[in-house]
């Protein structure tokens, strides 16, 4: 289904592999398009947010061979290949906090098989992002070390109720329509596949079909990242000793090896296909980080490559962030091997499983062999082992053999979201149809839910909506298709066209030529695809240098799920909002309540840009529809209302600002951004902070002055609480540790004098609880001297200033040239309260 888009982005390079876009926690999009990784913010896609150059291969010394082996069925690949292009082959991004400013880390796969992790730059007028790990030369140091001598750790299958070891999980499977016709299936896409390689190899030379179409096994297959050091056999004995006295890489000379052997190593360090787990943390310290453990917090890297092999590898989250320069290298440390499969690993998912028992990480890995295993692996062991460690970092759970081989090309795990749901795997061929199978949990039983003949080529994107209901899939064949579970089993349907804020396709040339990736937005409110350009096509003195992929942005929030049911009371927006149906607007609504309610979640990474977006442009066109989604929303969950009570908004304001002291922090956060950004939005920035900053309320819209007051009186709630934490940790954590899963001794809060002032200020306003914190928290810093100073010094003279205000300062100025007294405005930060020295801080103040 080709959608109408309501944004795009043009790119100079252009992906050629599947999953080529990634969103990412902190609203980044990273595009695998070519010789660069193009990173995009979504909110202004026209130019980039950040840029990775690929870099070339290294040239790893594993060995030498003798001449007459370059012409054997192991070795011939290697003879025959040739320096190309450095290009990205696959991308993922970290969850947030692992980054040194907090944010995400990015590790790129290119396909000269090298793995590398970057991170972004401190500078926010650098594009550039920076390097943080080498994940190819650790692996190298490693192999190198034991002469690639490596000890295949076994993968013990767990048996499960569903079957017994050996036997795959297709034979398990009861007798249903489904599998009585899903051997004539696999013949059927097998054969299709074969189609389609030969009508694409002219065009895609390098694509993914290409590269499915490799041969099945390892062992004769070969990377560039390996230095061949032939040997001529003709030569005498003596002149092969010389040779290898001098051909040396430090003290280790190079092996003579054989055939198999040589590629064999070549496999070990050609890379295919990254990914990360989610943040995790041992269970033994009950979520405090310590000091003396720096893998306390960490994410689990997931190589796997052409030797059928993934390596592992455990990146430790930083102990503190700062935006300045940090020198801190991060920590990365070598877990070990996973034979996985006998041919190349081109999809690996790693999910966290939290149930009744211990946190667990489910693995599912796929390969061109046709076969996808289910893996799991213990948190608590996970953050026990070491690269001396010989136990098994995940163990095999379950496998899915087929008769006829045809390729995995992606994986989509959607994890349930309550105990009694099922897991569920949307496995992606590249015969150009997917299978979806269910996942118990309890017992790890599979079964499969259904096989679609989706797309007529490879499928290069599968992704699974947040709340799990629908399913977006796409391939080569340029068509992005959207799939609705309907009574457990997948329907096709179409992509809403009537969308909000539709920006039109004439910035886009019609030049598309296929579809190398789909995401969802963290909000669930929108998907991007990325699709390259048939540059042939395009004008070759412009156009065709300059752009050479698209990714576009389709909004998804008016798609219709299962459980929406048109609401009544919406029959009144149909005229004023000509085009969209009183269902149309019930989806909307659902889907942005549903997204809403689950920003609740204060583990969630609170990123609400697309539903920001939509209510902005709705507010454009019908405000009483986006005051009626408010509306619901606030009496909902400020309230305590059912889903299907609705009140006024003005009400409801009223009525929420009388129970701040009682709601979360996150909901106030919640609160706060959709109250500047959806019902002040139309006053500028300078007036709103300016009322905030001086407690008044004087607009002249009603609806304006609801809103100002609630954003004054949530604001001054977050605040005092902020204050009362900082007190707490100051003065000994006998509050915040009953509040908070902060440790005192591992946080120092900033600007302590300064909140002391601000509660003698408002002494009038603030809780009685807040003031003995205040004098506990005086006492303490008293007695510890006076780091932080409350008298500060201007940024741009030597003058005092004093605390005014939480937000912005006066300095008591200083004599100019001219002989008057010039005084200067300075920025403080928001939350430490602090004056912000220089010019330093960008998006954030150092203290945040």
């Amino acid at each position: 289904m080709v959608a109408s888009r309501f944004q795009a982005a043009s790119l100079v390079g252009a992906p050629s592999c599947p999953n080529a876009i990634a969103w990412s926690d902190e609203n980044l999009i990273a595009v695998a398009s070519g010789h660069i990784v193009t990173i995009l913010n979504p909110a202004s896609p026209i130019e980039p947010r950040g840029t990775i150059a690929v870099p070339t291969g290294k040239h790893y010394p594993i060995g030498r061979v003798e001449k007459e082996d370059l012409l054997s069925g192991d070795l011939l690949p290697t003879a025959l290949s040739r320096d190309r292009k450095p290009c990205a082959r696959s991308i993922a991004w970290s969850s947030l906090g692992m980054s040194p400013n907090y944010g995400c880390l990015l590790a790129v796969c290119t396909f000269e098989g090298c793995v590398k992790v970057y991170r972004p730059p401190f500078c926010d007028y650098s594009t550039n992002w920076i390097e943080a790990a080498d994940i190819s030369d650790m692996l190298y140091d490693h192999l190198a070390k034991i002469n690639f001598v490596e000890i295949d750790i076994s993968t013990s299958e767990i048996p499960s109720n569903g079957g017994s070891k050996g036997k795959s999980a297709e034979d398990d499977m009861p007798n249903s329509s489904t599998g009585k016709i899903l051997k004539p299936v696999v013949l059927k896409q097998y054969k299709r596949r074969r189609v389609t390689v030969a009508a694409q190899i002219s065009s895609h030379a390098d694509s993914f079909e290409q590269q499915l179409s490799e041969p099945r096994h390892a062992e004769i297959t070969s990377t560039k990242p390996t230095l061949l050091r032939i040997l001529d056999s003709k030569k005498s004995p003596k002149t092969k000793l010389a040779k290898l006295g001098k051909n040396k890489m430090g003290s280790c000379t190079f092996p003579l090896l054989i055939s198999k052997e040589y590629a064999a190593r070549s496999a070990l360090l050609s890379s295919l296909v990254v990914t990360w787990s989610p943040l995790l943390c041992s269970p033994s310290n009950k979520g405090f980080p310590s000091s003396d453990d720096p893998f306390q917090k960490y994410s689990i890297l997931a190589v796997g490559g052409k030797s059928g092999k993934i390596s592992f590898w455990r990146i430790s989250a930083p102990q503190c962030y700062s935006i300045e320069q940090c020198k801190a290298p991060t920590g990365v440390l070598f877990l070990g091997l996973l034979q996985a499969h006998t041919s190349w690993v081109t999809a690996v998912s790693l999910e966290l499983l939290v149930s009744n028992c211990e946190p667990r990480v489910v693995m599912v890995t796929g390969s061109t062999d046709g076969s996808v295993k289910l893996w799991l692996g213990n948190v608590e062991e996970l953050s026990k082992l070491s690269e001396a460690s010989k136990a098994a970092p995940f163990v095999l759970v379950k496998e899915v053999i087929r008769v006829n081989i045809v390729p995995i090309s992606v994986l989509s795990v959607l994890l349930p979201a309550q105990p009694v749901d099922k897991m569920r795997i949307a496995v992606g061929k590249g015969s150009g149809s997917f299978e979806i199978w269910t996942c118990d949990t309890s017992n790890f039983k599979l079964d499969k839910a259904g096989c679609h003949d989706a797309h007529d080529y490879a499928v290069t994107g599968l992704c699974w909506s947040s709340d799990g209901l629908s399913l977006y899939s796409c391939g080569q064949d340029n068509y992005l298709r959207s799939w609705i579970s309907s009574g457990g089993c997948l329907s096709e349907v179409s992509i809403p066209l009537n969308i909000p804020g539709q920006t039109g396709s004439h910035e886009v040339p019609d030049a598309l030529r296929s579809c190398l990736g789909v995401v969802a937005s963290p909000g669930n409110l929108m998907v991007a695809m990325v699709r390259d350009l048939d540059v042939e096509l395009l004008g070759q003195m412009y156009e065709a240098r300059a752009q050479k992929a698209v990714v576009e942005f389709l909004w998804i929030g008016g798609q219709p799920v299962e459980s929406t049911t048109t609401n009544t009371s919406l029959d009144s927006y149909k005229e004023s909002f000509p085009g969209f149906t009183p269902n149309e607007l019930a989806c909307w609504e659902s889907n942005i309540l549903w997204s809403l309610k689950q920003y609740e979640d204060p583990n969630k990474s609170l990123v609400v840009w697309d539903i920001i977006t939509a209510l902005l442009v709705f507010k454009d066109s019908i405000p009483n529809y986006v005051d009626y989604l408010l509306g619901r929303w606030l009496s909902t969950a400020f309230l305590g209302g059912q889903n299907t009570d609705y009140r006024p908004l003005g009400e409801v304001l009223t009525l929420s600002s009388k129970c701040f002291s009682e709601v979360p922090s996150r909901l106030l956060h919640l609160l706060n951004i959709m109250t500047r950004r959806i019902i002040l939005s139309e006053m500028k920035a300078g007036e709103l902070n300016s009322s905030v900053t001086t407690d008044t309320t004087s607009v002249r819209n009603e609806t304006l002055e609801l809103g100002l007051r609630t954003l004054l009186g949530s604001e001054r709630e977050l605040r005092e609480r902020l204050v009362g934490l900082s007190f707490a940790a100051v003065s000994g954590g006998s509050h915040s540790a009953a509040k908070t899963s902060l440790q005192p001794e591992t946080w120092s809060p900033l600007g302590v004098m300064q909140m002391e002032q601000w509660v003698v200020f408002n002494h009038a306003h603030v809780r009685n609880q807040l003031k003995v914190l205040a004098s506990e928290a005086q006492k303490h810093t008293r007695m510890g001297g006076d780091s932080n100073a409350a008298t500060e010094q201007c940024i741009f003279c030597t003058a005092s200033v004093p605390f005014e205000s939480p937000e912005h300062a006066t300095c008591q100025g200083a004599e100019s040239i001219k002989g008057d007294m010039e005084k200067h405005e300075v920025p403080r930060c928001a939350v430490s309260m602090q004056v912000s020295y220089g010019f330093q801080f960008l998006e954030r103040s150092f203290c945040c």
